[in-house]
């Protein structure tokens, strides 16, 4: 009995001095941040409201969102107001860097105070453009790894080792967790139908949901081959976001400047990761505005 009870003295003691040794692990940003001031960054994903039908998922006719129906409309402000409580001075969409052909459109808005487009970029972006008093909208989309290297001066070396690792991927996976993953677009897709935009967004741009969304990217195709899927993964999505990131860094911002980053919810699992590890920026949660 006593072996017992000393066995389980120095097991509480031992846990104890690893609880205190955990509350007083020095901070890396004690270092790393310090009391510098960053850049903050607000990361909005967004469904793409014209249904271009380039991903994977394609929403049913009878369950595509109007956003230019008059009720739309009204919650589309109600959207607007709760983003702008974020206050940007600067505001990059999920286009290539020369935004000329955006700023046509902003500046026709501005003459006629109307919105003849139902993408994301001029419903939302605009309107924030607008409301402080923003002379330019930043443009921070990437091509990916793969496309460079299939259509750039070496192709013909590239091409058939790129061929090899992108044989049968089609993003029509039927195993088991994708079509879980389609059971959950469907969900999403009546989500939307039934719940207001602001009840969306906060619905996509919640952690966990950004999470699994990210998680769709390892199934599939990404289980072709030993790690076939892997390397196209990585050449294909994760290298476009990792771009769209580096392009974040290039942004002429101030310490002050508070950026708002609009883009398709599918990437925020990877750019939410980059921005979390990063001490460049601080993140700001969408949630918690």
């Amino acid at each position: 009995m006593l072996v017992v009870l000393r066995s389980a003295l120095l097991l509480f003691a031992t846990a104890h001095a690893l609880f205190a040794l955990g509350q007083h692990l020095p901070d890396p940003d004690s270092i790393l941040i310090g009391d510098r001031p960053r850049p903050k960054v607000l990361l909005v994903g967004t469904f793409h409201f014209e249904y271009y039908d380039l991903d994977a998922h394609v929403t049913d006719k009878d369950k595509r969102v109007n956003v230019k129906d008059p009720a739309r409309q009204k919650e589309m402000e109600e959207l607007v107001d709760y983003i702008a409580r974020f206050k940007p001075t600067a505001i990059a969409v999920e286009s290539a860097p020369n935004t000329g052909y955006l700023m046509e459109r902003y500046r026709t808005y501005q003459r006629t105070d109307t919105l003849a487009r139902a993408d994301e970029m001029d419903q939302i972006g605009f309107r924030v453009m607008e409301r402080f008093g923003l002379d330019t909208i930043y443009g921070v989309d990437a091509p990916t790894l793969v496309g460079d290297l299939y259509d750039g001066p070496d192709s013909l070396l590239w091409r058939p080792i790129l061929d090899s690792i992108y044989t049968d991927w089609d993003f029509t996976s039927d195993d088991p967790v994708s079509k879980r993953y389609k059971s959950f677009y469907t969900f999403s897709d009546d989500y939307h139908t039934d719940h207001t935009l602001l009840e969306s967004f906060k619905y996509h741009n919640a952690e966990k949901m950004q999470d699994r969304d990210y998680g769709a990217y390892l199934a599939g195709d990404f289980t072709l081959g030993k790690y076939r899927g892997a390397d196209g993964l990585a050449m294909h999505w994760y290298s476009r976001n990792l771009r769209i990131f580096r392009n974040v860094q290039e942004l002429p911002l101030a310490p002050a400047d508070r950026l708002l980053v609009l883009f398709g919810a599918g990437h925020m699992g990877v750019l939410r990761h980059l921005f979390d590890c990063t001490v460049e920026f601080e993140l700001v949660k969408f949630g918690e505005l």
